[in-house]
C-alpha cells in the first residue's frame, strides 16, 4: 500500500524498516479508504516513522506511546536533527495531525494500550473546570463547541484568580476581568464576562464563594441592534441554488444543506446534527434540536424535502452514524460537524460569486428571516421558527423591510444657513 504514495527506494526503506514499520501499510490502508490526500497521506505517514525511531531512541517501543510521549515528539519535531530520507516532506504542519491518526491506529490495532494510567494527581483547579463543564452540560444544554469556550475561558479566570475561592471579592473579580478583557476582541471580551458570571454561580452552587460575586461583574457596551443584518437578495439566492446543479454526490448534498438554511433559517450545528429518525415524511416534518436542547419540529418545504430525499438516495449506507449529513473530504463517511457545515456554505458563496462581510451559514439565516419578513410574517412568528427566546432577539430584522421603513421616516428638516 505505501507504494501508492511512495516510489524512492530510500523512502519506503525507511518506512519499512522504522520500528513502525509493521504496522505502516496497516495505516496507509486507512488513509486510502478515509480518501486524504496524496500530500497529507506522505506527511501523516513520513511522521509515524519518525515516532517510531523518537521512541526508540529514548529506549521506548510504540506499546510505551501516550499522551505525554506524544507531548514529548511535538517539542522535540521543530528542532529536530534526525536523519531523515531524501524529501523530508513530513516536516510540515502535518506532523502534529499525523502523530495522533498513527497513534489512533495504534489503539484500534490493540499495540498501544486504550488506558494510560497515571502517576502525578490532577490539580485541584483541572478538577474544578472539568465538573464545571459537566454541570453546562447536564444543567445547562451547552453544546459542544460553546463548552470549548467556556473551558478556555474558566481556564484562564481560574489561572488569573487563583483557587482561594474566599478570599475572592469584587474588586479583584473586576480588576483581572478588566485587564483580561482589554486585550480581546469586544466579542471574545463578551464571552469571558458570560463565563465569568456563570462560573461564579455554580462556585457559589457549590458553596465555595459568596453568593452575590457575580452581581459585581459590570456588562460590556454591546449594542446588538447598531448595525443592519446582511442578507442576500432574491438574485443572489438563485444563484447560490444554481451553484448547486449537478449529479455528483457533494453536489447533491451541498443543495439539501443550502436549501434547509434557507428555507427553516437553521444554524450550521442544527443541520450538522439532524438525524434520520428526525424526519416525519409521512407528515413531512422536521425535528430539530437546538441551543439549550430546546427542540421543535418545523415543516419540511417541498423543494428542500426534495434535496435531502435525493441525498439519502445516494448517501453512503455502511457507515456507523445516523447523521444525516456526511464528509465528502477526508475522513470520508463520518458525520459533518457544524464548522464543516460553514465551510461548505463559504465553498458554494464562492462558487456562486456571492460576495458577503462575513460568509459562512449564519449570513442564510439571516437571510431566510429577511425573507419571511418581507412577505408578511409578523416577527413574533419570525422568531419561533428561528427559535429565540425573546423578541429583542428578533427585533434586528424589523430593520431589513426598508419599504415599510420609508413610510414611517420622517424627512429630514431643512436647516436655513
Amino acid at each position: 500500500m505505501l507504494e501508492k504514495y511512495f516510489s524512492h527506494s530510500k523512502v519506503l526503506s525507511y518506512l519499512r524498516g522504522s520500528p513502525s514499520g509493521p504496522y505502516i501499510d496497516g495505516f496507509a490502508k486507512d488513509l486510502a479508504e478515509n480518501g486524504y490526500s496524496s500530500t497529507a497521506a506522505e506527511g501523516y505517514l513520513g511522521t509515524a516513522a519518525h515516532l517510531g525511531y523518537f521512541m526508540q531512541g529514548r529506549g521506548g517501543t510504540l506499546a510505551d506511546i501516550d499522551s505525554d510521549a506524544l507531548a514529548r515528539f511535538l517539542r522535540h519535531f521543530p528542532r529536530c536533527r534526525c536523519s531523515l530520507p531524501p524529501g523530508r516532506k513530513w516536516r510540515t504542519y502535518l506532523a502534529s495531525h499525523g502523530v495522533k491518526k498513527f497513534y489512533r491506529h495504534l489503539l484500534k490495532t490493540g499495540v498501544a494500550p486504550a488506558t494510560q494510567a497515571t502517576s502525578e494527581p490532577r490539580s485541584t483547579q483541572s478538577v474544578l473546570v472539568d465538573s464545571f463543564c459537566d454541570w453546562l452540560k447536564q444543567h445547562r444544554g451547552v453544546a459542544e463547541p460553546t463548552l470549548k469556550d467556556y473551558r478556555r475561558n474558566a481556564i484562564e479566570l481560574l489561572a488569573s484568580m487563583g483557587d482561594e475561592f474566599c478570599r475572592w471579592d469584587a474588586q479583584r473579580i473586576r480588576a483581572v476581568l478588566r485587564k483580561r478583557a482589554g486585550i480581546r476582541s469586544p466579542a471574545q471580551a463578551q464571552k469571558l464576562i458570560i463565563t465569568a458570571r456563570v462560573l461564579l454561580r455554580y462556585l457559589s452552587f457549590q458553596g465555595r464563594c459568596r453568593s452575590d460575586l457575580d452581581q459585581a461583574i459590570p456588562p460590556t457596551a454591546h449594542w446588538r441592534l447598531a448595525s443592519q443584518p446582511r442578507y442576500l437578495t432574491t438574485p443572489e439566492v438563485e444563484r447560490l441554488i444554481a451553484a448547486c446543479d449537478g449529479d455528483s454526490a457533494k453536489t447533491i448534498r451541498d443543495r439539501a444543506i443550502i436549501l434547509l438554511l434557507l428555507r427553516l433559517g437553521l444554524r450550521a450545528s442544527d443541520v450538522a446534527n439532524i438525524r434520520l429518525n428526525d424526519i416525519d415524511w409521512e407528515n413531512g416534518t422536521v425535528r430539530v434540536m437546538g441551543k439549550g436542547r430546546y427542540e421543535v419540529r418545523l415543516p419540511l418545504p417541498q423543494d428542500a424535502g426534495d434535496a435531502l430525499l435525493r441525498y439519502l438516495q445516494c448517501r453512503p449506507q455502511s457507515v456507523d452514524t445516523d447523521q444525516i449529513f456526511l464528509r465528502n473530504n477526508a475522513p470520508r463517511k463520518s458525520p459533518m460537524t457544524g464548522g464543516a457545515v460553514s465551510v461548505a456554505v463559504k465553498r458554494i458563496l464562492r462558487r456562486a460569486g456571492v460576495v458577503v462581510p462575513r460568509s459562512g451559514a449564519h449570513v442564510l439565516r439571516y437571510t431566510a428571516a429577511s425573507t419571511m419578513l418581507r412577505h408578511g410574517v409578523d416577527l413574533e412568528q419570525i422568531g419561533l421558527v428561528l427559535r429565540h427566546r425573546s423578541l429583542g432577539m428578533t427585533a434586528q430584522y424589523a430593520k431589513v423591510d426598508v419599504d415599510l421603513l420609508r413610510t414611517i421616516a420622517q424627512p429630514w428638516p431643512e436647516v436655513t444657513p
